[in-house]
């Protein structure tokens, strides 16, 4: 049996023209907060329109113009937009409020982002729940050691370090976002995320993955000639696959994993 025509077309549409599948705890209410902020400026774009195409065509209005008539025409549409402006404001502030101005939950996933010309790195505090220290000379890329891991801390035995984020659903997740070189913008789409890490700021966002699937992380930032290839990918799993990857993970030499 064929598809539905109608039904067909609103997916392609959905699919190309609107955002991607949404993957957070968090994504449905900036989905449904931008849904009503587009609607809104689409029917004032409307109304603004309507306006003006009226004005072309009425006849030319009395000199002597009431006060009543100033009223209905230019100050009631003002502080109609004014109060929808001031709507779309306060929702959009206190949403930001609610996602952002409150930390992580103390049991939340601990995962350290590191962006760099133009690469970036997840590094993962290990069964000490400790992240090792790290040293700008001891950064070797070519040598296994992207990050600059002391390894004469003992924290750093243990730390894993990812070319490939992941997460586990279902858990809260802290990112503590660094930059080694430039600003580079952390973004997540399917997750309604995004962040710059900032050279000398430690920047932390944090999130619950709700879906299990693999997304696109991408840099928001022109970084530099090799932008365009600062691509990454995050894949939410299970729990017990993530616990399966992160012991399979562990590191056996010095160098680490950067797998």
């Amino acid at each position: 049996m064929s598809a539905d025509p109608v039904q067909s077309t609103l997916a392609l549409i959905h699919r190309v023209w609107w955002m991607p599948p949404n993957g957070a705890l968090h994504g449905a209410a900036i989905d449904r907060l931008m849904w009503w902020n587009l609607m809104a400026l689409s029917a004032l774009f409307l109304i603004a329109h309507i306006f003006l195409f009226a004005a072309m065509i009425r006849r030319k209005a009395d000199a002597r113009e009431s006060s009543t008539s100033w009223l209905k025409q230019e100050l009631i549409p003002l502080a109609a937009l004014t109060l929808v402006y001031a709507w779309m404001a306060v929702s959009a502030q206190r949403l930001w409020a609610s996602i952002r101005y409150q930390g992580p939950a103390p049991q939340a996933l601990q995962v350290e982002v590191t962006g760099m010309q133009f690469q970036w790195y997840f590094r993962y505090p290990g069964a000490d729940a400790v992240f090792g220290g790290t040293r700008p000379e001891l950064i070797n890329a070519p040598a296994g050691n992207p990050l600059g891991l002391d390894h004469s801390d003992p924290h750093s035995a243990d730390d894993v370090v990812s070319s490939t984020l992941i997460l586990p659903a279902g858990r809260e997740v802290d990112l503590d976002l660094r930059s080694i070189d430039v600003i580079h913008g952390f973004f997540i789409p399917g997750m309604r995320l995004k962040q710059n890490a900032v050279p000398g700021m430690e920047m932390h966002i944090h999130f619950t993955p709700s879906v299990v699937g693999d997304y696109p992380i991408l840099c928001s930032q022109v970084c530099g000639l090799g932008h365009a290839r600062m691509q990454a990918h995050l894949r939410v799993v299970s729990d017990s696959e993530y616990q399966s990857w992160l012991a399979a993970h562990q590191p056996s030499h010095p160098s680490g994993d950067t797998r």
